[in-house]
């Protein structure tokens, strides 16, 4: 033993125990202390407190700190981190007898209680981070001249940082992240010339930052992200400031202008973190100076770039750094061509490339997959790129993470992507690619796999009998999959979602899907499937989200649906040949949360579905045909009338719900595919055409909703007025427009009539209109890119959108449309015809159609954006507020670099106000522990943020689509993505 008047010291060793350094003397006072410390020990496994002398290590669990450590007077350290202690600390009364303490260190424990204040004035090193306190930043710490370290991360702080912080003038080291700071920061931190790190990430602070801040000359690491920091960088941050940074952090602020390139001028930079900012114009490409750069983020600042000039992906070429391992540049607004700007890199350690959501073009070079053989992440998606995908990417052995989603790939997936054996993510969704899905039996690892909205025709067999049985998440959507769904789905029992809607697959649902108990969402939608609901899906537990519309299921709808009510919160099953007694319980008891449209021999169930009472009526019966009103089926009549004769001569087909029609283009006459039905039928069903079922007018005649039998769905029926000549023909050019198409955004000739309000209430106004607005480019899209022969609608406007009960969006009247022969080349397409007069309407006609240019799909574009306007500023284009050259696409544009939220029609905005108000309320009322009144206008305010960037990139996207000049306008894949990303946004 040594005789000192030391007595206790306490050291991290690892997780449960301490080091004790201590002398017993004589002193009995520090042994009663040190006896009570022991009896706060309430478990202690290996017995070692037994011992009559103290144990070289001490284990601890569910402790808590006795107030007799204040009586260890001659106590220098201590040091609890990362263990279980809770209760409150020792008050400021019992520590301020520590008169020798230096340092005291509590980290990642369960602390609660107030911040301690009152320490011995010789501390140099203080750390309470990760523990459950409250409080205010003590003013009395600034009073201790000698603290070197202050660590207060994550202790739920609030209020301002005092000025007297710059009194602290020997701190070197201040971590106070993951707090509720607000404010801005003292100028007072200018003083602290000894401050080598500074962390105030993820708090509440403004403002702009004080400009002492950039005298901090010994400052190596600066962190700053996820406040509310609206300012600057100043021009000469690199030539005068900051000369030994190593690490800045400020993304997820609000800094703007020009990214100064003295900034690059830094040689000592190895990490910059610049991401979720207003950064604007191009990339600096100066650096080369920068040979220790380790990372750098620019991602989400969505007007950094040169908007369309093809150099803006220089910088990457001049950086010149053999340590470079992360570049992220993600939804700027990056041009330029991909395959000129990677060719000439060689960064051998670089992990993660990322320029997702810019405007890159060009191929895809095959030097990225041998220069860069370190690659864990390469993300690609969204953008403008071409070609196919190079064999060479089987080389980049390490990768986990590849997105090349949302761009003009085509070709075939290359065979070598199964050599990727690590590879986690696999995005190759809403490109060209066509053919078999290649061999994946060697990507044990994946776990997500996107390949929708392709032209792959393989079968399912082929997909899921190689796959990971890993796989969480499968998206097969929008391709040409036939066959069935394999047994071998069963296999993926951690499966989470699964859609494999609008495909030509077909047969019954195995019951070896009911193993995959994970299964959360699962769709179906558009296909051929049959059969029952297997009873197995009973075991389903999970499931939360189930889409079978539009298939050929059958049988009554399974009761064990409603004991899912736990879980199940969408069920869709739209267009099929349910029959029986509707359930009542569960999900089936609220109308807004499941869909039965299209089932027309249903019966019972809430009254809020105004079903018959079982048992079933039988339907009506009409000539040698008995025709099911529930499916997607459309009426289109031909009634020739004269002024003063009321005689009607009735024409009148129903067609036949058929999977494909491309092989029924033979010689027979178009009547022979159709049911006839009488105009009495319709005469009643109409009730005689009254105004009252009048849903709309067109160029030759009227729409009407008809019921033909009590309890079944309404369809819509066209009255077309043969006085003009050019009706019939009109209607005979519809039908074989639509003869052939598929697309759950058109109608079969019309759909089923928009007059029934949806149920719930609680859609959200701007997404209402937004979901809208997709439905109808989804069926742009479908029509000029995805038939055989392009086709151009040619009267697109408001009353030609029919929605129907599920509030999806439906474009019908093809009365004007034209078949389009597709150019060699990739210009676009042109009409057939060799003559052509301006069709459409006065305010959606594009420009170019008025001086003889022949229908395009740019012409339809230009309808579509005065559309998408027109939807959401309430302002027709032929309103009389329109004049003096000043059109309703100007408007929009100019109010799109001003103030675009004022000329939003308030019927879009008003339910967002009022759920703003309501959350305001609720959070009052309910607030949690760690929130305050100026966390939720912080959220309120992030939460309007959004909303008008939401706001501001749909209007943009009407003005792109509305230019005046063919050739200026945006292509429909392109303002589809767009407002996919607004939809993604407004819910993020």
């Amino acid at each position: 033993m040594h005789n000192s008047d030391h007595v206790i010291l306490l050291e991290y060793y690892d997780d449960d125990h301490f080091l004790i350094k201590y002398y017993f003397c004589r002193n009995h006072t520090d042994q009663l202390a040190l006896l009570a410390f022991k009896s706060q020990i309430s478990h202690d496994p290996l017995r070692l407190l037994n011992s009559g002398t103290p144990p070289p290590f001490l284990p601890m669990a569910r402790r808590s700190l006795s107030p007799y450590i204040g009586n260890l007077s001659f106590l220098h350290t201590i040091d609890l981190e990362n263990n279980s202690f809770r209760g409150e600390i020792p008050s400021s009364e019992v520590l301020g007898r520590l008169f020798r303490l230096r340092v005291f260190a509590l980290g990642n424990n369960s602390f609660t209680g107030e911040l301690p204040s009152n320490f011995s004035r010789n501390l140099e090193s203080l750390s309470l981070g990760r523990n459950k306190l409250s409080g205010t930043f003590p003013k009395q710490l600034c009073a201790l001249q000698k603290l070197k370290t202050l660590r207060l991360w994550s202790t739920n702080l609030t209020g301002s940082l005092p000025y007297d912080l710059g009194n602290l003038s020997s701190l070197q080291f201040i971590d106070l992240s993951s707090n509720f700071l607000e404010g801005g920061i003292p100028d007072s931190i200018g003083q602290l010339k000894s401050l080598y790190f500074l962390s105030l990430d993820e708090n509440m602070l403004s403002s702009k930052l004080p400009p002492s801040i950039y005298n901090l000359s010994s400052l190596w690491s600066l962190g700053l992200t996820m406040n509310r920091i609206v300012d600057r960088l100043p021009s000469d941050i690199g030539r005068t400031f900051l000369p030994n940074l190593r690490e800045l952090f400020i993304g997820e602020n609000h800094f703007f202008g020009p990214l100064p390139s003295s900034l690059f001028n830094i040689s000592t930079l190895e990490m910059l973190e610049l991401s979720r900012n207003g950064f604007t114009g191009k990339v600096p490409d100066n650096m080369g100076n920068m040979q220790k750069l380790q990372v750098l983020s620019l991602s989400r600042n969505n007007q950094l770039g040169s908007s369309g000039h093809a150099d803006d992906l220089k910088f990457l070429s001049s950086i010149n750094s053999t340590v470079l391992r992360v570049i992220q540049a993600s939804d700027c607004q990056l041009s330029g061509i991909l395959h000129k700007s990677l060719a000439i890199i060689s960064f051998i350690q670089l992990e993660e490339l990322i320029l997702s959501g810019n405007q890159i073009s060009g191929i895809i070079p095959s030097e990225i997959f041998i220069k860069l053989p370190n690659l864990t992440i390469l993300q690609l998606s969204d953008n403008f790129l071409t070609g196919n995908i190079p064999q060479d990417i089987g080389k980049l052995n390490n990768l986990r993470v590849l997105t090349l989603g949302n761009n003009n790939l085509s070709g075939r997936i290359p065979s070598s992507i199964n050599n990727l054996a690590w590879l986690l993510y696999l995005e190759l969704n809403h490109n060209n690619f066509e053919g078999v899905v290649p061999n994946t039996s060697n990507l044990q690892s994946l776990l997500e796999l996107r390949l929708s909205g392709n032209k792959l025709n393989a079968t399912l067999e082929q997909v899921f009998g190689q796959t990971s049985h890993g796989l969480l998440y499968a998206y097969l959507a929008d391709n040409s999959f036939t066959g069935s769904l394999p047994v071998e789905v069963g296999n993926f029992e951690y499966l989470v979602d699964m859609d494999v809607s609008n495909n030509y697959l077909e047969g019954e649902i195995p019951n070896t899907l009911s193993k995959c108990l994970s299964l959360q969402q699962l769709s179906l939608m558009g296909n051929s499937f049959q059969g029952s609901i297997p009873p197995s899906f009973s075991s389903l537990r999970g499931l939360k989200f189930l889409d079978l519309s539009q298939n050929n299921f059958s049988g009554q709808i399974p009761m064990f649906l409603q004991n899912l009510s736990s879980s199940l919160q969408y069920l869709n099953l739209y267009f099929n040949n349910f029959e029986g007694a509707m359930p009542t319980q569960g999900i089936f008891q609220n109308a807004s949360a499941f869909s039965i449209l299209g089932n027309n021999k249903l019966c019972g169930g809430i009254s809020e579905l105004q079903l018959p009472a079982c048992p079933i009526i039988k339907q009506k019966r009409f000539g040698k045909h008995q025709i099911s009103l529930g499916l997607k089926v459309a009426i289109g009549v031909i009634v020739s009338t004269t002024v003063l004769a009321a005689l009607l001569s009735v024409l009148c087909w129903v067609m036949r719900r058929t999977k494909s029609g491309t092989d029924e283009t033979q010689k027979t006459s178009l009547y022979d595919h159709y049911d006839r039905v009488s105009f009495l039928d319709l005469h009643r069903a109409t009730d005689g055409f009254s105004p009252a079922n009048s849903i709309g007018t067109g160029h030759f005649g009227s729409v009407f909703e008809a019921t033909f039998h009590e309890g079944t769905e309404p369809v819509a029926v066209k009255v077309l007025n043969m006085i003009d000549h050019k009706a019939s023909k009109s209607f005979m050019a519809e039908c074989e427009a639509l003869r052939n198409v598929r697309h759950r955004n058109l109608m079969k000739i019309l759909t089923a009539c928009s007059t029934v309000d949806f149920q719930g209430n609680d859609f959200k106004a701007i997404i209402f209109k937004l979901n809208i607005a997709i439905d109808v480019a989804s069926a742009l899209d479908y029509l000029h890119n995805q038939c055989e022969t392009p086709i151009v609608h040619c009267d697109l406007k408001p009353s030609n959108i029919l929605l129907d009960e599920d509030m999806v969006a439906h474009v019908g009247d093809f009365g004007l449309a034209k078949s389009l022969q597709r150019k060699n080349s990739n210009s676009g397409t042109t009409d057939t015809t060799s003559s052509f007069s301006p069709r459409g309407t006065i305010g959606y006609i594009p420009p170019e159609y008025g001086v003889g240019v022949k229908p395009s799909t740019q012409g339809d574009m230009y309808s579509y954006g005065v559309l998408l306007l027109e939807m959401f500023t309430g302002r027709r284009p032929t309103d009389e507020e329109f004049e003096d050259g000043v059109d309703l696409h100007q408007f929009c544009k100019i109010a799109l670099h001003k103030e675009v939220m004022k000329i939003i029609d308030p019927h879009v905005l008003e339910h967002e106000e009022e759920e703003e108000e309501e959350e305001e309320e609720a959070n009052d009322d309910h607030r949690d522990i760690h929130l305050n009144n100026s966390e939720i206008q912080r959220s309120t305010r992030h939460e309007s943020g959004k909303i008008e960037e939401c706001i501001t990139s749909i209007i943009r996207v009407g003005v792109e689509c509305s230019m005046p000049s063919p050739s200026e306008r945006m292509e429909n894949k392109n303002a589809l993505k767009e407002l996919l990303a607004a939809k993604k946004l407004y819910f993020s």
